[in-house]
C-alpha cells in the first residue's frame, strides 16, 4: 500500500501588506468633501425654491377661497376656519416655511368690497415667516 504524502502549500508574501495607505485614504476623503461642498448648497437652494413655490400656490388658493366665500355668503370670513367649515378649503394648509398651520397672518378689513356684502372680515392672508425669500423680500409681504 502506497501512501501519498501531500506537502502543505504555503502562501508566501514577498511584498508588504496589501491595503490602502493613509495618503490614499486622505485623497479619497478630500475628493468626497469637495463633492459634498458643491452639492449641498445646490440641494438646499432647490429645497428652498420648492417651498417658496408651494407657499405661492397656497396663498393663491386661500385668497381665491376668501374671495369666493365673500361673494357667495355676501360677507367676508371671520377666520380661516370659516373657509374650511363652509367647504371652500379642505383644510388649512401648513405654511411650508414655518411648518405650522397657525402662523398665517390674516388681513382684516371693515371695508365692504361688494355692494351686496353685509359684513367685513378677512380680505387677505400672508405667511407668518419672518425670514427673507430668495428674491430678497420678506415672506410676510407675499
Amino acid at each position: 500500500m502506497h501512501m501519498l504524502t501531500v506537502s502543505p502549500i504555503r502562501a508566501s508574501k514577498t511584498s508588504g501588506q496589501s491595503g490602502f495607505t493613509l495618503i490614499e485614504l486622505m485623497i479619497v476623503m478630500t475628493i468626497i468633501a469637495l463633492l459634498a461642498a458643491i452639492a449641498i448648497p445646490s440641494y438646499i437652494r432647490s429645497v428652498t425654491k420648492a417651498k417658496e413655490a408651494v407657499l405661492k400656490e397656497d396663498l393663491h388658493t386661500m385668497r381665491t377661497a376668501i374671495d369666493s366665500y365673500t361673494v357667495d355668503k355676501e360677507k367676508a370670513p371671520q377666520s380661516l376656519d370659516d373657509l374650511v367649515q363652509a367647504g371652500y378649503l379642505k383644510s388649512i394648509p401648513k405654511d411650508p416655511i414655518t411648518s405650522a398651520t397657525d402662523t398665517w397672518i390674516t388681513g382684516q378689513s371693515d371695508t365692504l368690497t361688494d355692494i351686496n356684502e353685509t359684513q367685513g372680515g378677512i380680505d387677505d392672508v400672508h405667511s407668518g415667516a419672518q425670514s427673507l425669500a430668495t428674491d430678497g423680500t420678506s415672506y410676510s409681504t407675499w
